[in-house]
């Protein structure tokens, strides 16, 4: 395995979207040419975000550098070509016109791999679909059907302060995302 120390990390450019597909394929590609030795490893950084569809928590994957994939290889020889000539494939990120691809620096990867642990093991991030003023109507809890304006949009808690008009006064309830959907 000596030829893995010569392994560095780049990033390859490809077409938006297809990141995960384009990355399956490359690595089919590498392993039928007889490469695997030379490649250490390959990643589509994502993060998982949350959304509230419907009043439903829907969570889902989002590319975290959309139309990169980070390689780990040690791109001698055919390599590199073997990797530009898959569909989709751009090229390498910084490379110049006939050059060779150029490495990221250390402070580089450490930065993108801690980006990467940090998404996987952070709490799951969530788009705040709501903001201060709007009308919404609680849709759980017992104030359930009762209808009122946002006040404070609290991120870290995850909840809403509504003021809800109960037998004619304004009361303020503190809610959670999921017991509210918009009007």
């Amino acid at each position: 395995m000596t030829e893995v120390s010569n392994s560095k990390w780049y990033v390859i450019r490809a077409v938006s979207g297809q990141e995960a597909k384009i990355k399956d394929y490359i690595a089919s590609e590498i392993e039928r040419l007889g490469f695997t030795k030379k490649l250490e490893d390959m990643l589509v950084p994502t993060e998982k975000i949350v959304q509230i569809r419907n009043g439903k928590k829907v969570s889902k994957e989002r590319t975290y550098f959309p139309g990169y994939i980070m390689i780990k290889a040690d791109l001698s020889g055919e390599l590199p070509h073997v990797i530009k000539s898959v569909t989709n494939v751009i090229g390498f990120l910084g490379e110049t016109k006939g050059g060779d691809p150029i490495p990221l620096r250390p402070a580089e990867v450490n930065r993108m791999l801690g980006k990467v642990d940090e998404l996987s093991l952070s709490t799951e991030q969530m788009n705040i679909p709501y903001v201060v003023g709007e009308n919404i109507k609680v849709i759980d809890g017992p104030f359930n059907g009762f209808t009122g304006a946002i006040e404070k949009v609290n991120e870290d808690k995850r909840k809403l302060e509504v003021m809800v008009k109960i037998f004619g006064r304004k009361t303020p309830l503190e809610l959670s995302y999921m017991q509210v959907e918009k009007l």
